[in-house]
């Protein structure tokens, strides 16, 4: 493994430091740990409550960056939490989901409260901390490697392209005989 010289703890710090600074001021929160560092954000999700049903769910988002300082490499990995709860008629669900890999996703809602068009309205892409993060990067000379997540979906997208073509050409015979 190789030695960590003060050019590439340098490097990291900086990006950290980049990182950090564009992130004052908004809803990311940065959490450094020892091989790179977290930015997370509370995702705003609606909740409501009917005569009968109240529905209550938290979300957050963290983009985990791996950093390789003496390559210049980092890698990105979306880990998203939610947590559901409802409660009605039909009795209570609990529900606790934890996605792993690339996720790029848009949520939104406006309130409906009849105040016309100043209502209020909310959203949230996950694409903006992506190009935060790269985006600080790229101007230090960094690049971006796939996390091994990313590899291990594409990997099984390709075997099942190529199963799904194999069934195919076996029908296509089995018909033609």
């Amino acid at each position: 493994m190789p030695v960590i010289g003060a050019n590439s703890a340098d490097a990291a710090e900086e990006l950290c430091d980049r990182i950090e600074s564009a992130a004052a001021g908004t809803p990311y929160r940065m959490c450094r740990t020892e091989g790179g560092f977290d930015l997370t954000v509370d995702v705003d999700v609606p909740q409501w409550q009917a005569l009968l049903t109240r529905r209550r769910m938290s979300q957050v988002h963290t983009y985990r960056v791996a950093l390789r300082p003496e390559k210049k490499v980092f890698t990105l990995t979306d880990v998203v939490r939610t947590v559901e709860y409802e409660a009605g008629l039909g009795g209570v669900r609990l529900g606790k989901t934890v996605s792993v890999g690339r996720s790029v996703y848009v949520a939104s809602h406006r309130t409906l409260d009849g105040s016309g068009p100043d209502s209020e309205q909310y959203t949230f892409s996950s694409a903006e901390g992506h190009r935060l993060i790269r985006g600080a990067a790229g101007k230090l000379g960094w690049r971006e490697a796939q996390p091994p997540s990313v590899k291990i979906a594409a990997g099984a997208a390709i075997l099942g392209g190529l199963g799904a073509i194999a069934a195919l050409i076996a029908v296509a015979v089995v018909k033609w005989l």
